[in-house]
């Protein structure tokens, strides 16, 4: 969260619409909780605040694709090997050994939840392994619009673009009346 505070500061914004998906949204509910003064309004798709333990042996990164294997056995989404082609080099092009290295315990952040402010935006898709803790988190907020995607996974709330692009910019369009509204 500092670093976002940071990017924050040497750009002279005061606040920003913070959005982000899977690991970005897990440090969009960081931001909430430890820096809520400097977030307009929370977007977050496919993440959630609670603990996560990994139980599982987490691959070193080493072999990307006992890595993206593991991964993907978690996260609930297609094999690698059901990806488009253009999908499957994207994803073999990453840092595993950095990736691997992000897979740690997370700490529970729910006790932020009741306390929200700013407007927030959640969204799921319905095959996605924490649809239920997202939709369980959402119980919790009172300024918050949920969208959920049935039959998407993990991999397609990120990807299809065409479809969640238009609730998210009808959330913006609404938070930038509410702005216009204050001043």
């Amino acid at each position: 969260m500092s670093d976002i505070v940071a990017v924050l500061d040497v750009l002279n914004l005061r606040t920003a619409h913070f959005w982000g998906y899977s690991m970005g949204g897990w440090i969009g509910f960081g931001m909430a909780k430890y820096a809520p003064q400097r977030v307009d309004a929370l977007m977050i798709g496919g993440a959630q605040p609670y603990e996560r333990t990994l139980r599982v042996s987490r691959p070193d990164g080493s072999d990307p694709q006992a890595f993206l294997k593991n991964l993907f056995g978690r996260l609930g989404v297609n094999p690698l090997d059901a990806l488009p082609s253009e999908r499957r080099a994207e994803l073999l092009a990453n840092d595993f050994l950095a990736l691997a290295a992000a897979q740690q315990d997370r700490p529970s952040l729910e006790d932020i939840l009741p306390t929200l402010k700013m407007p927030s935006f959640l969204y799921v898709g319905e095959a996605d392994g924490i649809f239920p803790q997202v939709k369980a988190c959402v119980k919790q907020m009172t300024n918050v619009t949920f969208v959920s995607f049935p039959g998407f996974d993990h991999a397609d709330a990120f990807y299809r673009a065409d479809a969640v692009l238009t609730p998210i910019t009808e959330f913006l369009q609404a938070q930038q009346e509410r702005m216009k509204a204050v001043v």
